[in-house]
């Protein structure tokens, strides 16, 4: 179907500088904020010479969702809930509407989002088109795998319905924006009976011992991730804590309380709840949270102190413990338009996976970023389920590594190009939604359907509308 343009008497976009959630670059654009489909296909029509590309609520680390020059559709203007079907487990929405809010409206009627990445302040539409993964995707695969449709609005002021298992779907999901705007979209939901986690930590000696526990249960409990120590050396190299949740079901949460008598009820989580152990961004539950910490604080040294104080504070033993939701998922949402990373000139997101059976090469990268004494803020293990359907997307089954680097590290360019050159080798990949320095000749080795994704955008769009710095600097 086909949409009618806006007035001509609108006012001009105006420009405006954006970053990735890493900070290490700026890059500006002309910014236009659709709130109708009219508006969105109006915007689509008058991108220009440059092109534009769709952004959400900003958190790609690195260049994804950004346009030098060109232009940048900002979907959050569309951000409405059309449809619950409480008694199905479905939703629709428009692409604008956060994951956070989404879980605001849907817990109290006993339905939670299927995937929960990094943060809940993610569009639907970013999810969508990153393909994000949680900590649940060796029991729930990627986002993509809960959207039975969705709409499109494609270069030529078009929006049609694509569905799940089409090429233009698996184009899409993971596609990173340039197949088109996504103005609305399905998804299909998990149950639950309370606002609470069964949660359970326990520490991990070194990476062998991780990677066993991990292997030992991956089927066991919804979801499995660790934060990994990566200044550890020696026979503690690849130290860990492990959490391991489940949502928790009525019976668990004590009779006579508040919990047991609105076991739905959600409120926002203090910052004593959070948890120490809790693979996610930041240092959350330590003296020396990011977020009160000034910028440039933390460094290797006082980064091993709290690594330390992390690795030791969880318990030697598997402890289990009821958690709120809010306190789980995930531990940066108090803040969803700033970012908390400490790091003078931004920060580096390195997230690579490789697969079953290259245990090997996933610990030479453990020991080598070890050995380089790599601050990592971030440094998130987990396993992965079966293989997305996205022609890009990010998961294959295996084990992925995510850590967020300072970018003034010295000589990191040079070394991170060097792990770059070990996942291609091992048959990896390198995740797009965080990327933002990856050379283009290594995109098709980790990527086999690359050129069916490239043939397939340049029958949809000719001339290139859809546009973005990563898609340029990438030969997407």
């Amino acid at each position: 179907m086909s949409a009618d343009t806006a007035p001509d008497t609108a006012p001009p976009a105006p420009r405006s500088a954006a970053t990735g959630w890493g900070r290490t670059t700026a890059a500006t654009a002309r910014l236009i904020r659709p709130r109708t489909y009219q508006e969105a296909v109006a915007a689509v029509q008058d991108c220009g010479a440059r092109g534009g590309i769709p952004r959400g609520l900003g958190q790609a680390y690195g260049d994804a969702a950004r346009n030098a020059g060109g232009t940048v559709l900002d979907m959050t203007g569309l951000d409405r809930v059309h449809a619950i079907d409480v008694a199905g487990g479905t939703v629709l929405c428009d692409a604008g509407v956060s994951l956070h809010r989404l879980a605001q409206v849907l817990l109290p009627l006993g339905w939670f989002v299927p995937v929960t990445p990094g943060s809940r302040h993610v569009t639907v539409g970013g999810a969508i088109a990153a393909d994000v993964h949680g900590g649940n995707h060796h029991a729930a695969g990627s986002f993509s795998r809960h959207v039975p449709s969705l709409e499109l609005l494609t270069a030529d002021g078009e929006i049609s319905t694509v569905a799940q298992g089409t090429p233009l779907f698996d184009a899409t999901a993971g596609g990173m924006g340039l197949t088109g705007v996504i103005l609305t979209a399905g998804l299909r939901l998990q149950p639950v009976e309370t606002a609470w986690m069964r949660v359970e930590t326990e520490r991990a000696d070194d990476l062998d011992d991780l990677l066993a526990r991990l292997t030992a249960d991956a089927h066991r409990p919804t979801y499995a991730s660790a934060w990994i120590d990566l200044l550890a050396r020696g026979a503690a190299t690849g130290r860990a804590v492990l959490t391991r949740a489940d949502h928790a079901p009525s019976e668990a949460l004590r009779g006579g309380t508040r919990a047991r008598r609105d076991p739905l009820a959600s409120r926002p989580a203090h910052l004593t709840e959070l948890p120490a152990a809790l693979a996610a961004p930041g240092l959350a539950g330590l003296p020396g949270f990011p977020g009160l910490v000034p910028e440039g604080l933390l460094n290797r040294r006082t980064a091993g102190l709290l690594n330390d104080l992390r690795f030791w504070k969880a318990p030697r033993a598997r402890t289990a413990r009821l958690q709120r939701l809010s306190a789980f998922f995930p531990l940066l949402d108090g803040v969803p338009h700033r970012n908390p990373l400490p790091g003078r000139g931004g920060v580096v997101r390195y997230r690579f996976v490789v697969g079953h059976g290259q245990e090997d090469t996933l610990s030479r990268i453990v020991r080598r970023i070890a050995a380089r004494r790599c601050p990592a803020f971030v440094a998130v293990l987990e396993r992965f389920g079966d293989a997305a359907p996205g022609w890009l997307s990010f998961p294959v089954p295996g084990w992925t590594l995510a850590l967020d680097i300072p970018a003034a590290l010295p000589g990191l360019a040079a070394f991170l190009d060097e792990l770059d050159e070990e996942v291609a080798a091992a048959g990896g990949r390198v995740c797009l939604a965080g990327d933002s320095r990856l050379r283009p000749d290594l995109l098709a080795p980790m990527y086999p359907r690359l050129a069916e994704f490239r043939a397939l955008r340049a029958e949809l769009d000719p001339r290139g509308v859809f546009t973005s710095d990563l898609s340029r600097r990438l030969g997407l």
